[in-house]
């Protein structure tokens, strides 16, 4: 009998999670290109705070051997998040943005977590966000080009030009999880912090979808 891996097992497990997500109407729209350019600024704008928290909490992990193998330059989003909002709203882009109460929850979850130590679930979050941009969010950034007419500018957040070979490095990011050295008990810890990495996306778009109606 095959004996399923760590990294299997977290995909199978939250893969119903990932199409919520996916499939939340803001989203969904902003996907099928009804969605406005707006919205699309806005998801940016939520993107910043939660790649803020997550690429600012860090170096906490930078001498954990849980957390290390997972920390890599090549992924970082912050540069180029930033270029994309200074693109699509203008120099002033940081006055005119603010979290929606969604990520202000995220935020203090990926903060929380970096002030406990707890690698594993630092590793729950960087495995959502960033194996989902290399993944998803590559479709995602070609639909925005379509949709709105972008070239580079305003999708530098889902070019990851550091990295060659996408499929090799998350295959490598998955083999790494496995090699992680966690025990039965902490693997269903990690696989719960990701299904709640997946709810505040969920959430988030909610939130996003809201904010739309309101305005």
């Amino acid at each position: 009998m095959s004996v399923i891996s760590f990294s299997e097992a977290l995909r199978a497990r939250s893969w119903s999670r990932h199409g919520e997500s996916e499939g939340a109407g803001f989203m969904s729209d902003l996907m099928k290109g009804e969605g406005t350019r707006e919205d699309y600024i806005a998801l940016v704008a939520q993107h910043y705070f939660i790649y803020d928290a997550l690429e600012g909490v860090a170096p906490t992990f930078a001498d954990d051997p849980i957390a290390t193998p997972f920390l890599s330059e090549q992924l970082s989003r912050m540069p180029a998040l930033e270029a994309d909002l200074a693109f699509l709203i203008g120099p002033d882009w940081k006055e005119r943005i603010a979290p929606l109460p969604t990520t202000e929850r995220y935020v203090a979850r990926i903060r929380e977590i970096a002030a406990e130590g707890w690698a594993g679930g630092f590793v729950a979050h960087h495995y959502t966000r960033y194996l989902g941009d290399l993944s998803g969010g590559q479709a995602i950034g070609r639909l925005m080009q379509r949709h709105f007419g972008f070239e580079t500018n305003g999708i530098g957040f889902y070019i990851f030009d550091q990295i060659a070979n996408p499929k090799e490095f998350k295959e490598a990011y998955r083999e790494q999880l496995d090699a992680a050295p966690w025990d039965e008990a902490e693997q269903e810890r990690v696989i719960d912090e990701v299904l709640r990495a997946y709810e505040f996306n969920t959430k988030l778009f909610e939130d996003l979808s809201r904010a739309k109606a309101a305005a």
